[in-house]
């Protein structure tokens, strides 16, 4: 029993060194307020940006804009394993949708190579007409307000997406042995809504 409590202790203690490991790799975001000095308010716009593309242009959120409709997984895009297809909808293709193998949360594993499995609720992939692998941040901040490329989303339900949705919420707590995103999801949103108050203007590519 002692032999047991103590293996307990030690698994303890390396998770927790684990988690604390990434979080340490993880960069922070700035506050709003750090862009209070940019007078120009089209430059402190796109500066605000940028900051946000900090977690836009992260792994967690590349692989769910991927630039084909191939599946990508890991801090370095590499194809999904195994391989799978979004489908016609984002939620994978018949007979393998994504909710095989993603729950509503994440799921540890017992293997080292894969120590968590990632999952949330409305678990799929950004429409594919918001695919970002490969684009600059300034494409990619054209493309985001853009409706007729961002699954039809005007700044106000993109600001919604930003703020409450559950797949961006799991960018910042993705699981064992993965990078959270920058900062945290409300870090973020105040991020993007100080970048639409003052014209969400887009860095030049």
């Amino acid at each position: 029993m002692i032999i047991r409590a103590i293996c307990q202790v030690v698994v303890c203690l390396l998770t927790v060194a684990a988690v604390r490991t990434a979080a340490d790799e993880t960069p922070p975001l700035k506050p709003v307020s750090a862009f209070g000095g940019i007078t120009d308010e089209r430059a402190r716009s796109a500066a605000l940006f940028v900051e946000a593309a900090k977690v836009i242009m992260s792994p967690r959120c590349l692989n769910c804009h991927p630039s084909t409709r191939e599946v990508t997984q890991g801090d370095d895009l590499h194809l999904h394993v195994p391989f799978v297809s979004a489908g016609r909808y984002g939620v994978g293709a018949p007979g393998l949708p994504c909710r095989s193998c993603h729950a509503s949360s994440n799921t540890t594993t017992l293997a080292d190579s894969v120590r968590s499995i990632p999952g949330s609720q409305g678990w799929a992939l950004a429409p594919a007409s918001m695919a970002w692998q490969g684009k600059s941040i300034g494409d990619i901040c054209e493309q985001i307000q853009d409706p007729a490329r961002n699954g039809g989303k005007n700044l106000d339900k993109l600001r919604q997406h930003i703020a409450a949705d559950p797949v961006v919420a799991w960018g910042f707590q993705p699981g064992e042995g993965r990078i959270p995103a920058p900062g945290t999801q409300a870090q973020l949103a105040e991020l993007i809504d100080a970048w639409i108050a003052t014209g969400a203007q887009c860095p030049t590519r």
